[in-house]
């Protein structure tokens, strides 16, 4: 006779889907908006001559004692609002990133330490601002530095967290939409690059904005969705609750 030997059953529970807290969510959403906002205030009030979205830099809006770089008149009247956008923006970002749950250790590492690259980006950008005083006692040096840690930092993080979606709990269709957003903030930051290199100065404030604004994106989205369904879950435990 033959022995056969059957396995039980595994009737273990599937592992509940992650449920961020509110406040990864809400620090996801607020790091993208200060920029925003920040951004917004900062060239509206920069009136003589108009600030341009596409030709200027993003950095001139920091600069408030007129000075020409790059061939570009740097004026901001309000260049301690974006100063402060530029510090606080990646800070928040990182925090948020910091109170993420449900991502093995390795992968984890790699999603915080670009939000720190990040952070560190924004400060330095922040603290030094790109003038030409600033080119000409050197510390220019540390704000380029800030600035591709931030486009880098920012781009590589959106791309990890959307391989990290079931991680964290969001779709693989935001997942995928996150890396793309990365992937085209690359794209959009060596163009500024070589733009910048070439001396064409042509369009250059466009492809320095999708360097930043595609992540920045990316950012709000997944905290959006996340804020979303923790208070669809909650909802769900109330209903629960009447129900028993």
């Amino acid at each position: 006779m033959t022995d056969v030997r059957t396995e039980p059953a595994d009737h273990s529970p599937a592992p509940a889907p992650v449920v961020q807290s509110r406040a990864a969510a809400a620090a996801l959403i607020a790091g993208g908006m200060i920029f925003f906002v920040a951004e917004l205030i900062t060239a509206a009030a920069w009136t003589d001559p108009p600030y341009s979205y596409t030709y200027h830099f993003i950095s001139n809006l920091g600069v408030h004692d007129r000075s020409v770089v790059f061939d570009q008149l740097m004026y901001s009247p309000l260049a301690v609002v974006m100063k402060t956008g530029f510090v606080l923006f990646g800070l928040v970002a990182f925090a948020g990133v910091v109170l993420l749950k449900g991502m093995p250790p390795l992968r984890r590492l790699g999603v915080v330490a670009t939000a720190a690259l990040l952070a560190v980006g924004g400060v330095l950008v922040g603290l030094f601002p790109g003038s030409a005083e600033a080119v000409a006692d050197g510390t220019d040096t540390y704000h380029t530095l800030g600035a591709f840690a931030a486009f880098a930092g920012g781009n590589v993080l959106v791309i990890l967290i959307g391989l990290a979606h079931r991680h964290i709990g969001i779709s693989q269709r935001l997942g995928r939409a996150l890396m793309a957003l990365g992937t085209l903030g690359l794209i959009s930051m060596v163009t500024f690059m070589a733009v910048l290199v070439s001396g064409a100065n042509v369009l250059i404030g466009l492809f320095e904005r999708g360097g930043v604004y595609l992540f920045l994106i990316g950012l709000i989205a997944v905290g959006a969705t996340l804020w979303k369904h923790r208070n669809r879950t909650a909802g769900r435990g109330v209903a629960g609750g009447v129900e028993r």
